[in-house]
């Protein structure tokens, strides 16, 4: 059954779903759908279509549980649209919570600023249709852009920086020494990798070097497998 995520308590749709049910879907008079919002699920019924306005009733509300894995914040560099849109859309089907999007020295893609609203509502989005087609109970959150420095105000219980250096340590030792761990904050470098300055400054900082062994992979590659690893690791 189709799911949507709700605007507000009132159980509202925003005018892309109403256009999804009428325009895609095609649904008509007793059609269900479900409405997801602060962990409820609600089982609907349509009972009429006028134009965009769908007038609908709840037939049984559930309440869903919460996610017992560890909460995962993201943070990754600019990258091109195409690979970010993927890269934001496979990271909410794996599980991520919290997306901070980030300037780096070596990063390639720059965002004016009175274009970052526009680009964040966009990547919300994408999370959100991720988040109902996975059928996830929650909808990632995106941050603000900010500069690579800032990320130290955002640490949590383990917070890693993922390198090519040969110093650092393996992401399955991390994880093993840190398996009671409930938050993490994973950081990824663009494509030319962090620079020696941005290291030095997150490590000082406390943020573990962790390797993922000998491949160099892709921007967004390389989240996409810290965190199928880290799924691996922490099912509960």
């Amino acid at each position: 059954m189709q799911r949507y995520f709700a605007v507000n308590e009132k159980l509202e749709l925003c005018d892309s779903d109403l256009h999804h049910i009428t325009n895609v879907m095609r649904m008509k008079k007793n059609n269900k759908f479900k409405i997801i919002y602060d962990y409820n699920e609600y089982e609907c019924v349509i009972n009429e279509i006028i134009n965009k306005n769908i007038k609908f009733e709840v037939i049984n509300k559930t309440l869903l549980e919460k996610d017992v894995n560890p909460k995962i914040t993201l943070a990754v560099c600019l990258i091109k649209e195409q690979k970010i849109d993927y890269l934001l859309q496979k990271a909410t089907e794996l599980g991520v919570d919290f997306i901070i999007p980030m300037k780096s020295e070596r990063s390639i893609i720059k965002i004016d600023k009175k274009n970052e609203d526009k680009k964040i509502n966009r990547w919300g989005k994408i999370c959100k249709e991720a988040s109902e087609q996975s059928h996830r109970n929650s909808i990632p959150k995106i941050k603000n852009i900010i500069d690579i420095k800032e990320i130290i105000n955002f640490k949590e219980e383990l917070n890693l920086i993922f390198t090519v250096n040969e110093t650092s340590t393996s992401i399955k030792q991390v994880l093993k020494d840190n398996s009671n761990c409930d938050k993490l904050l994973i950081v990824v470098g663009p494509e030319g990798g962090f620079s020696n300055n941005e290291e030095k400054l997150l490590i000082d900082n406390g943020f573990i070097s962790t390797s993922l062994g000998n491949n160099i992979l892709r921007s967004e590659t390389a989240p996409l497998y810290i965190l199928s690893i880290i799924n691996y690791e922490f099912m509960r």
